[in-house]
């Protein structure tokens, strides 16, 4: 399926029905009074977060969605129908935008939530509505209110708590592998990654995260090299970023200290609050450096690239110290998760001079 994290779309909700001016006809009733009834609302748009997508394919290529108009009123003190309302599912992680104004409207971070897009316009008033003692044969009647109309950009941000950053075949696909349930394309060429792909690592049977990987970002990137900063805004809701490093280049000239200063450089032009982010050193394919070199390599690399935050030197391919960086990885974002959820709020009837009592 192909990957699309962007698209814009029209939505209309529907027009309400007509209210209708009627006066009742029965045999040996010369004065029946009115009857026109009330036209009907007309079909409002919602969106739905729905887990089982995760891309936004379908909009981009279905771009108009209408619901129905509402009946109109008639006679015999009939009410018209409602127009029935539509549903766009669309995937966990969605931001719902004005495309006009540019305003945020909705952002769909629940699985199951549900908001209203466009809201169907009233239903006019029939005759039957202004009677009253003192008329009683009036001839009012009010057209429908028009539903809302609006054009929206739907932009995709993958909910995730950790991300893989890194230069393109510097192993970030086969250590998602190594470590969750996702099945990336894994090959010997760049840019084997073409669209985020989500894993979800279990530390226990209770116990998991969710991890991102990217394509890989070059120098350069901010001036359209390689796929530029396109999958970059997939990272921003992360908790933690993971720097991985390729250690043992099959190119001699390529200094993995430079590539790694590079990537650093072009996170901090595409955003700032994304560069302040945690980030650690995951130096990957330790396994192609003989034993006895690793060590010096480390050193040297940590010095050069004037790191002082956690390192962690991995193999993803034969899985070494991968579980000293799971359990790592579970330990910060539990933590961090646990900071970010609200304070209880403390019942005052259980509070004593500033002192939570226990209840009994």
């Amino acid at each position: 399926m192909k990957f699309v994290d962007e698209a814009y779309i029209d939505i209309s909700a529907g027009d309400g029905g007509n209210g209708c001016a009627s006066f009742r006809h029965e045999k040996y009733k010369e004065f029946g009074g009115p009857d026109g009834g009330d036209g009907g609302r007309g079909g409002h748009v919602y969106a739905v977060a729905d887990v089982n997508l995760n891309t936004l394919v379908d909009y981009r290529y279905s771009r108009r969605h209408e619901a129905k108009k509402g009946e109109h009123g008639k006679g015999s003190d009939m009410f018209g129908v409602k127009g029935d309302d539509i549903t766009l599912k669309m995937p966990v992680g969605t931001i719902v935008t004005d495309a006009e104004t540019g305003e945020v409207l909705y952002e769909l971070l629940v699985p199951g939530e549900v908001v209203m897009l466009a809201k169907g316009g009233d239903g006019g008033f029939g005759n039957m509505h202004y009677k009253s003692s003192i008329n009683r044969s009036p001839r009012q009647k009010t057209p429908g209110w028009a539903g809302e109309r609006k054009e929206l950009k739907l932009e995709l941000k993958v909910l995730a708590d950790v991300g893989l950053l890194g230069m393109p075949n510097a192993g970030k696909s086969t250590l998602i592998s190594a470590i969750s349930n996702a099945r990336p394309k894994i090959a010997d060429y760049p840019f084997t990654t073409l669209h985020p792909n989500l894993g979800v690592v279990r530390v226990a049977p209770e116990k998991s995260f969710v991890v991102a990987d990217v394509p890989g970002l070059i120098e350069g990137a901010a001036e359209g090299a390689g796929l530029g900063h396109q999958f970059l805004r997939h990272l921003q809701r992360t908790h933690l970023l993971l720097h991985m490093v390729d250690v043992a280049p099959f190119d001699d000239s390529v200094d993995p200290v430079a590539q790694a200063k590079a990537i650093v450089a072009e996170l901090k032009k595409y955003d700032k609050a994304l560069y302040d982010k945690p980030r650690w050193l995951v130096l990957n394919k330790l396994d192609m450096v003989p034993a006895e070199q690793r060590e010096a390599l480390v050193k040297d690399f940590v010095k050069r690239f004037k790191y002082k935050g956690p390192v962690f030197e991995v193999s993803a391919l034969t899985r070494e110290g991968c579980e000293r960086l799971v359990q790592t990885i579970y330990e910060h974002v539990a933590k961090t998760q646990r900071a970010l959820q609200p304070p209880e709020e403390v019942d005052p009837r259980f509070v004593d001079d500033g002192v939570q009592s226990s209840k009994t």
